[in-house]
């Protein structure tokens, strides 16, 4: 089975990467400023992989940025893939199939 990537996991990526490239050093030079493996920040600037809080600082930090810059704009919505995203609409319209509309 694939794992579906998140939007989230993608635009996370894809930032970090700039950053990395804009100051023009590697990702095995961007694995011993953040003390990361660099099969991780390969997998994290894919979007295979959805980085923790404490990996986005150590990267930001390796990368002479603010973490912000990695997750701003980011939406609950952008970590679930397309065809798990939900709206209200929806939920509502499960929920009076499911029970009526007695809710």
């Amino acid at each position: 089975m694939t794992k579906t990537k998140s939007v989230a996991a993608i635009e996370i990526g894809r930032r970090i990467r700039e950053a990395r490239q804009k100051l023009g050093i590697s990702r095995e030079d961007l694995s011993e400023l953040s003390e990361m493996e660099t099969t991780s920040i390969g997998r994290i600037e894919r979007g295979e992989s959805s980085p923790a809080v404490q990996s986005i600082v150590r990267l930001a930090f390796a990368l002479e940025t603010d973490p912000g810059q990695f997750i701003s704009g980011i939406t609950p919505d952008a970590y679930a893939p397309p065809s798990h995203q939900l709206k209200v609409r929806d939920l509502i319209r499960q929920r009076r199939e499911q029970f009526g509309n007695g809710g």
